[in-house]
């Protein structure tokens, strides 16, 4: 669909808008309109702006300079409440509903419908909750409790949520960052069900090939300037990505071509009942081996069985030849096993504790080896080791001191790598290394990764992005439904031999490989 012709002014616009925190400069200049009809996108890199953007629009950020204008006339927001009141809602990429209330009673909180004698209308909130659901086409019980619900149903419930306010501009940042491929198509079905019943639709997404589906124009931003507003039929995606990163990506998947070495990793036939089954396979020294398959093929459980976060039932490990008890992180850690997990908020990183502390974390006993005081670590150990890092790894930050929920989600990965890193690892093992990055530092971590199999490192990397996984694997073992099904050595490898495995329609391992 074509953008269409502008006649009346735009629902939500951001006029020459600049915003400063202290002497950051977040927002310099810039200019984005919201028409109703449309599917914007709205493009950078981690730290470009983005952020600002949507919190100016949402009523959280007041702008130093520039305007804020609903139907072309200038509006000052003082707070969310105001910005909702004009008609805006955000859809976040984790909804926060209340998980012991119905779908409905979240949809309409602090608004049910009461009867005559003021009690709520069950009935009637039912009713009307089952028809924002027709409205969306989407099947949903109004009755059933959020609890238990997938992140996509959630967002299908805010969404349902903000169209019963009246909403005529959704802001849905970054909404498919935890979606399966099903979800992401079903989430873009009602998001142009919105677009054309006149809602001005705000798409933030690091996924271009996304922005290319659902949008109709994007408006690119460059640590925190405005660098234009075009419509996504006239680019091509390395175009967008020239625009975000002010340079040619040439190289988004560096991969050097490493002889591989003796094998570091071995496992053979590893079972996990319910789960996985009869899994085997090695990595050498020098190989990047991709992990690939659809979401809950088992990928993600194979490597944690691995590290011994999770025990297996049959089957055994190896590291450079020496066998690894079960459920056992310490013996894995021990033996050289390094674990980059998928969550890197979560499992990866301890968001209240310093960036230094954070990558000090796998190094307590060398670390108070280094400082000769018993228990006691020197903080200028710590800290120097840390600078080190950082140093290698091309990390932004401010002071190492800060804790490491204020960096961006990539420089959060890297301090997640440099933590690993630092143990001097046989095998690294990570898990979707780019989810939730932008275009820029995915490039730099694919250079890291590369750089550390030219230097004997052997990787097993579990990923989604499948332009990845062909960019970047020396073979492909793919996976399906808890069954290795495939493995592809890198000549072979294509989008169409890796689905065909991953959709269980490649036959066995044997007649794939």
């Amino acid at each position: 669909m074509s953008a269409p012709a502008r006649s009346a002014p735009p629902t939500l616009a951001l006029v020459n808008v600049s915003k400063s925190f202290g002497a950051v400069r977040a927002l310099q200049g810039v200019t984005i309109e919201l028409h109703a009809g449309e599917v914007h996108a709205l493009a950078g890199e981690n730290g470009a702006g983005k952020s600002t953007v949507v919190k100016t629009f949402a009523g959280v950020h007041r702008p130093d300079t520039g305007e804020v204008r609903v139907e072309g006339r200038p509006v000052t927001f003082h707070g969310p409440a105001d910005a909702q009141a004009a008609g805006v809602a955000v859809i976040y990429q984790e909804p926060t509903l209340f998980p012991d209330l119905s779908v409905a009673e979240n949809i309409f909180m602090g608004r049910q419908p009461r009867t005559a004698l003021g009690r709520i209308d069950r009935r009637a909130m039912h009713a009307e909750t089952a028809k924002l659901f027709e409205r969306l086409g989407v099947a949903l019980d109004p009755q059933q409790p959020a609890r238990g619900l997938s992140i996509a149903d959630q967002q299908v419930v805010e969404i349902a949520k903000a169209i019963s306010r009246e909403a005529r501009v959704l802001i849905m940042d970054e909404p498919t960052a935890a979606l399966t491929g099903q979800e992401v198509a079903r989430l873009f079905t009602v998001t142009r069900t919105l677009r054309d019943q006149g809602c001005a639709v705000l798409f933030i997404s690091h996924r271009l090939e996304e922005i290319f589906e659902i949008c109709q124009r994007v408006t690119t931003l460059r640590d925190g300037t405005y660098i234009g507003t075009e419509a996504v039929a006239d680019l091509t995606p390395d175009d967008l990505v020239q625009r975000m990163v002010g340079r040619e990506v040439e190289a988004l998947y560096p991969k050097q071509d490493v002889t591989p070495g003796e094998v570091a990793l071995k496992v053979s036939r590893l079972t996990r009942e319910g789960v996985f089954t009869d899994v085997s396979f090695e990595v050498r020294r020098g190989e990047i081996v991709a992990l690939a398959g659809l979401v809950g093929a088992g990928r993600s459980e194979v490597a944690r069985a691995i590290f011994g976060v999770d025990r297996w039932d049959a089957g055994a490990v190896e590291v450079n030849g020496t066998a690894l008890p079960p459920a056992s992180p310490t013996a894995a850690m021990a033996a050289g096993i390094a674990l980059v997990p998928e969550d890197r908020r979560q499992q990866g990183l301890v968001m209240d504790m310093s960036i230094e502390r954070n990558m000090g974390l796998t190094q307590l006993r060398s670390l108070r080896r280094a400082t000769g005081r018993g228990p006691l670590i020197s903080r200028k150990v710590e800290r120097d080791r840390a600078a080190d890092w950082a140093l290698r790894l091309q990390l932004k930050y401010a002071r190492l001191s800060d804790v490491v929920g204020v960096l961006s989600g990539g420089n959060q990965q890297k301090v997640v790598l440099a933590k690993w890193l630092a143990t001097d690892p046989a095998v690294l093992i990570v898990d979707e290394p780019t989810r939730g990055i932008d275009v820029g530092t995915k490039a730099e971590v694919h250079r890291l990764l590369s750089e550390l199999a030219a230097q004997n490192l052997a990787i097993l990397m579990i990923s989604s992005d499948l332009p990845e996984v062909l960019g970047m694997a020396d073979r492909v073992l793919v996976m399906h439904e808890g069954r290795l099904t495939a493995e592809i050595p890198r000549a072979e490898a294509t989008e169409e031999t890796v689905m065909a495995a991953a959709t269980g329609r490649a036959g066995t391992l044997g007649e794939a490989a």
